[in-house]
Formats: structure tokens, sequence, C-alpha cells
């Protein structure tokens, strides 16, 4: 592990962000995948989004003083198994939705079976990125994320009355935990030190999903209320500022991230 950055060389969450989508564009897909790629590109690239899971790696990476370059392929990886969910969620066997932010989904613009596969594609593109690494850490904590996420979709759209707490446990928050935990092994953190940042980690998905339920008047919304999806978002946010506290080095972009998600609940 490298030595933490001084303070005045911290990078700001919109910095990371153009970090993450200068990578994002310029990654190359398995040359087999031919015609394919237009619909995964679509789906990664064109349709945008708010990159917060590589974001957070990116900034977790940084204060652990690991370079943008060394986290850089583990935090696009979480963020293609996020788009590669997306696109499978959108499918007419799942959610049925036509749309997703503000354009066309991607079987809405280019069909079921290649929306199906540009889904299936991703995944796998996602863990070729996270075995660049020369330890299988990064993938091993990807694919347990991962597993957790369709486990959540599960739960979310084939069992009626599934408990939402569990939903989002599992459906939002393995990938958030997974966005601080494949960093820790990019950046080279042994695995003694790595608890503090774990307890962090597992506040995040429960702080992002809470506030897109009160943008949404969805999940929480309806079964605590607005008051009461506010306090969980709130409460949430207090724990995960609580935890960055107990980690030894200079971690004030992630709190600033924790802020700028509990703020849009106002």
């Amino acid at each position: 592990m490298r030595g933490a950055r001084p303070e005045t060389d911290v990078s700001r969450p919109e910095e990371l962000k153009a970090l993450v989508e200068e990578y994002l564009e310029r990654i190359a897909f398995w040359p087999e995948l031919d015609g394919q790629t237009e619909s995964m590109r679509y789906a990664l690239v064109e349709m945008g989004g708010k990159r917060v899971r590589p974001v957070i790696s990116l900034a977790v990476g940084e204060a652990l003083g690991a370079p943008p370059e060394q986290v850089l392929p583990a935090g696009a990886a979480v963020e293609l198994v996020h788009n590669f969910s997306l696109v499978h969620d959108d499918l007419p066997a799942l959610d049925d939705d036509r749309e997703r932010r503000g354009k066309p989904s991607v079987w809405a613009a280019f069909g079921e079976g290649e929306a199906l596969l540009a889904g299936d594609a991703l995944l796998v593109e996602a863990f070729r990125l996270a075995l660049s690494y020369p330890v299988p850490l990064v993938a091993r904590e990807l694919a347990e994320a991962t597993l957790g996420m369709i486990g959540g979709q599960y739960l979310d759209t084939m069992v009626a009355d599934a408990e939402l707490r569990t939903v989002h446990e599992l459906k939002t928050g393995c990938l958030f935990y997974a966005a601080v935990t494949v960093a820790l092994w990019a950046a080279e953190l042994p695995a003694a030190e790595q608890e503090p940042w774990r307890a962090f980690a597992s506040e995040l998905g429960l702080l992002f999903q809470a506030v897109d339920d009160i943008l949404d008047a969805d999940g929480y919304v309806l079964t605590e209320g607005a008051d009461g999806a506010r306090r969980i978002a709130e409460e949430a946010a207090a724990r995960a500022r609580e935890r960055l506290h107990t980690i030894p080095v200079d971690t004030a972009v992630l709190a600033e991230i924790v802020d700028g998600l509990a703020a849009r609940t106002s």
C-alpha cells in the first residue's frame, strides 16, 4: 500500500467522476463481441449515470495513496456490473421499463435479445477488468457482491411481500459495499486493516436507496412515510460519517460524497 496523499492533493468528487467517464469511454471491449458492442456502449456511456460507485472506489483508493490508474479497473468493474443489472432489470420479463435516464432503455432501443446479450457481455467484461489484477481478490469481492445483488433482485421481483430492508441491502447495498471493498484490494490494503472501511461500506447502500426512495416516493416512503424514510437516510448518513472518523487517513472526499447523498433528501 502506498502512503496517503497530503490533504492539498485531494480530488473533488466531480474530478473523480471525470476520470471515470474518460476511462469508461476508452474501454476496449472483447473484439469477438462484434456489433454487440454498440448496445453495450449505449448502456454504459450514452445513457450516462451518476457514476457514484466508481467515484467512491477512486476516493477510497486516493485516501489510501493509490493512483487513479491503479483503482480504475476495479471501480469500472463495479459500474459495469451495475449497468448489467439495469439492462436486465428493464427487460419485459422483469420491470418492463421502456425508458431510463430520459432515453429508451436498451431493449426498447435494440430489442430484447440484443439487450439480454448486452447485459451478459457487460457482466463478463466487468470480471475481465477485475481479473486484470495480479491476485483474484478484486474479482472474488465483485463476484460475491454480484451474487448478493442478484439475490436482491430475485426477492424484489419474484417474491411477494419480501422484507424491504433485506431487498435494499442486497439489491443496492451489495454493489455499494463492493465499491469500497474492491478499492481496498486494488490499493493493496492488508485484510487486517480493512475492518473500519467495511463498516463504513455497509452504510452506503442503505443511504443511497433511502434517498432514492424519497426522490421517487417509493420503497421506504410507502412503508415508513416520507418523514420515516428521511430519518432512515439521515441515520445512515450519520453512521457513515462516524465510521469514517475511525479510519486513520484523510477521508474528506468520502465525507463529501456522503454529505452530497444525504443533501438530496431536502
